[in-house]
């Protein structure tokens, strides 16, 4: 059974016109269940209008905190957030997933002076924040950059909070705000961008060698962040990204035709069906009633995953798995589909 638990929601703020955090509580004996490291995301489970609905949401919240606390962004025409904008109060409950993710910060203590970076964009901030304040207050040494785009100081999400940190750190913080809707005195102007990066890393810190990009927001951003960073001869195992959307359409190669039987081990139960192959795995499981892990279903999350033990699949598409990953047999089953008679992939094996 894939671990949800009903948590109340202790405060919701008012972050922007557009945006509310809504910190949780979290009862005692779930603290061990609820500990995070910097950077993961939480599920959301609800019902609307009859039907389940699970959202992926970053913590905001370094894991030293006392507060547990995501930001839901207000998407037009959207589903959960538009409630969780106009509708959730206070002592309302929700049912939660524990943390999960790869998009991470582990604080070292070498006593050597580290300088991160991050490319945030919009509500692509929230991991980032979590990250950034863990590295100030973990690594007394070390320094944080953020470039952080928006439209707007207005609808920028924790704007204040962010100066705030900044000027109590002004010589471990430095903050580059982007904005494409305003000229803003010492700000940037349009969108982060190939001149942004080199601006960075040529201009003002040019002298500087960072040790880990963290790239959050839309998935144009990520890609031209990452392709100017390798460019100017960063290690790729140096930059850690996170999707909140991707607009690259799947495809596979190979022949769908046909089926396949499939076994899914999930909570130490085998279940065994048969399984056309032009349906991903995961849609098969929730076709069937089994009680599979998953949020986003569309690749962009590592809900999903699980370990391939016999047989072969190939995925639509891939924005979360590494190559040595793939090669050890990981799959995010939302985008995978069968390419072999049998196949078995374990949920429990990740």
């Amino acid at each position: 059974m894939s671990k949800f638990f009903p948590l109340k929601i202790k405060n919701i703020i008012r972050e922007t016109e557009e945006a509310v955090s809504l910190e949780f509580e979290i009862p005692q004996k779930l603290k061990t269940e609820f500990s995070f490291k910097a950077g993961q995301y939480v599920t959301l489970r609800t019902t609307i209008e009859g039907k389940e609905v699970r959202r992926a949401y970053s913590l905001c919240t370094p894991p030293a905190a006392e507060t547990f606390k995501v930001t839901v962004k207000e998407v037009k025409g959207g589903t959960f957030s538009v409630i969780a904008n106009n509708k959730l109060q206070a002592g309302d409950m929700l049912e939660v997933h524990p943390p999960e993710g790869k998009f991470v910060f582990e604080p070292v203590q070498d006593g050597h002076l580290h300088t991160y970076a991050a490319f945030a964009a919009g509500s692509g901030i929230t991991p980032v924040l979590s990250i950034l304040k863990t590295v100030l207050k973990e690594e007394k040494h070390s320094r944080f950059v953020l470039v952080y785009g928006n439209r707007t100081p207005d609808e920028t999400i924790f704007f204040k909070e962010l100066l705030k940190l900044q000027a109590g750190h002004p010589d471990r913080l430095f903050i580059e705000f982007v904005y494409s809707r305003c000229n803003e005195e010492n700000c940037h102007y349009g969108r982060i961008d190939e001149s942004t990066v080199n601006y960075v890393l040529k201009n003002r810190f040019k002298d500087t060698s960072f040790t880990r990009f963290y790239l959050c927001g839309p998935e144009e951003m990520i890609n031209k962040v990452s392709e100017v960073l390798l460019k100017n001869n960063i290690k790729k195992e140096q930059v850690l990204f996170e999707l909140f959307n991707t607009e690259v359409e799947g495809e596979v190669k190979s022949d769908l035709e046909g089926d396949t039987q499939l076994t899914i081990t999930v909570d130490d139960e085998e279940i065994n069906l048969t399984m056309p192959r032009n349906k991903t795995v995961l849609e098969v499981a929730l076709d069937n009633d089994i009680d599979v892990p998953y949020s986003c279903q569309g690749g962009i999350c590592s809900s999903c995953v699980a370990r391939i033990t016999e047989g072969t699949a190939e995925m639509e598409k891939n924005s979360i798995l590494v190559d040595s990953e793939i090669e050890e047999g990981l799959i995010l089953t939302c985008q995978a589909h069968p390419t072999s008679g049998t196949l078995k992939v374990d949920y429990d094996d990740v």
